[in-house]
């Protein structure tokens, strides 16, 4: 079932046209390859498959308010959930984490904290008419940190940093500058 849902994923990506892929352990490196092989054939890449009907500007790509799709609270709780437990697993050396069943690195745990930067300082409605504000964000950070404690139990939880990790999410997604890379502020935390 694993190795059918990473071939699923990866058939997604190459025919979504990307030209490569990561994979969480060396041993789906083959099941990848086979799939990207399929459609790229002889082809180094795609880059040959643009849409012409899309031409984007770089303000459009800061232009938050023009995108489809709606903000959830779900998503703002998965956002919040999935920065904080990553924080945590890289504060005790582990640069994977299986998180909701995935194995999730630096880079989802980026897109979920500037994903929540970007609705507090844009001003974003949820679905259901809320603001996501720093309010908003700080009790959302606080009833998902019981939840962690909850899904993983007392003894673990204590392990994890939970108040390092809490500490370094709302700078990275709360502060009023955007910082670099979320990692960074962390590396004062390491022992």
């Amino acid at each position: 079932q694993a190795l059918a849902k990473v071939r699923a994923d990866k058939q997604r990506e190459s025919s979504d046209g990307f030209d490569g892929t990561w994979v969480a352990h060396p041993d789906l490196v083959p099941v990848a390859k086979e799939v990207f092989d399929d459609v790229l054939g002889d082809r180094p890449n795609q880059v040959g498959r643009q849409r012409g009907d899309v031409e984007v500007a770089a303000g459009d790509l800061l232009a938050v308010a023009g995108t489809l799709g709606e903000v959830t609270e779900q998503g703002l709780r998965n956002n919040v959930n999935v920065g904080i437990q990553y924080i945590s697993s890289w504060l005790r050396g582990t640069g994977a984490a299986a998180i909701f069943n995935l194995m999730e690195d630096a880079a989802t745990a980026e897109i979920s904290r500037s994903q929540v930067w970007q609705w507090v300082h844009n001003g974003v409605a949820l679905d259901d008419g809320r603001t996501v504000t720093r309010d908003l964000v700080q009790q959302t950070i606080r009833e998902e940190l019981d939840t962690i404690r909850e899904q993983v139990g007392d003894e673990i939880f204590a392990k994890s940093r939970p108040d390092e990790a809490r500490t370094l999410f709302e700078q990275v997604a709360l502060a009023d500058d955007f910082a670099e890379f979320l990692t960074l502020p962390a590396y004062d935390h390491l022992d």
